[in-house]
């Protein structure tokens, strides 16, 4: 459970205290890395029951946009600043040496900004556009998905550059991790219905998609591709659960 606290602090802002304390950072946020998905989940269910309430008292897409702004207050809009930056290393860099340069800028360009609202304004269309049960139980499911997938990319991909991402999966502990994954997808798959036949493979195809790009570009995953990686599954997830 030590884990899951860490995963707290290290996901959220919710005030749980340090998560270096008591160790070398970046072991101890490896050990927590296979409690994300369930981190995830608390984070859907929060978002999820705002988007319920809400949903009986205002417009679906007021109600949406009040959900997903919940979301981003609680995470500290985490994983949509790793987009925002990949997007801007990726589209302004011509070579490895400037993208990761510009990765460790904390300044947000012209084409961090388009994704950042292209990736908000298609998570709020597409919550909006659902039944208040279906979208509860997609959005618990696609902070899941989201979450397990840049798990998975940990596993299978090598890392570009020597930032946070690199040292702490360096040390993560495949079994542990492999478990993690199975048992979010089963979650996931549980939550969708049948909307998880068309869900759950194409948000892996939105992960496998943005570890390509990174792959090509900078030699492997960092921490802000992981972030990316979540952002990007996540929104295909809620999308694949309007069709």
């Amino acid at each position: 459970m030590r884990g899951l606290w860490i995963a707290v602090g290290f996901l959220t802002r919710i005030p749980v205290g340090d998560p270096s304390q008591g160790g070398k950072r970046d072991v101890r946020v490896s050990s927590a890395v296979p409690w994300f998905p369930l981190v995830g989940a608390a984070i859907g269910a929060i978002s999820g029951l705002a988007w319920l309430g809400l949903s009986e008292v205002t417009t679906p897409l007021v109600a949406a946009a009040l959900a997903t702004a919940l979301a981003a207050l609680i995470t500290g809009a985490f994983h949509h600043d790793g987009l925002a930056d990949i997007a801007d290393a990726f589209g302004g860099g011509w070579t490895v040496e400037q993208r990761m340069e510009i990765l460790k800028d904390s300044r947000l360009g012209t084409y961090g900004t388009s994704a950042l609202t292209l990736a908000y304004i298609i998570e709020i269309a597409a919550l909006s556009s659902l039944d208040p049960t279906v979208g509860f139980q997609a959005l618990i499911a696609a902070h899941i998905v989201g979450r397990a997938l840049a798990i998975v990319a940990m596993l299978i991909s090598p890392v570009g550059g020597d930032g946070l991402g690199a040292a702490y999966i360096s040390e993560l502990s495949k079994p542990a991790a492999w478990v993690s994954v199975v048992a979010s997808f089963a979650a996931g798959a549980a939550l969708l219905g049948s909307n998880a036949i068309l869900g759950l493979p194409l948000a892996v195809i939105a992960a496998i998609a943005v570890v390509l790009l990174a792959r090509s570009k900078i030699g492997g995953i960092t921490g802000d591709v992981l972030g990316a990686i979540t952002v990007v599954s996540l929104v295909t997830t809620l999308v694949t659960a309007t069709f």
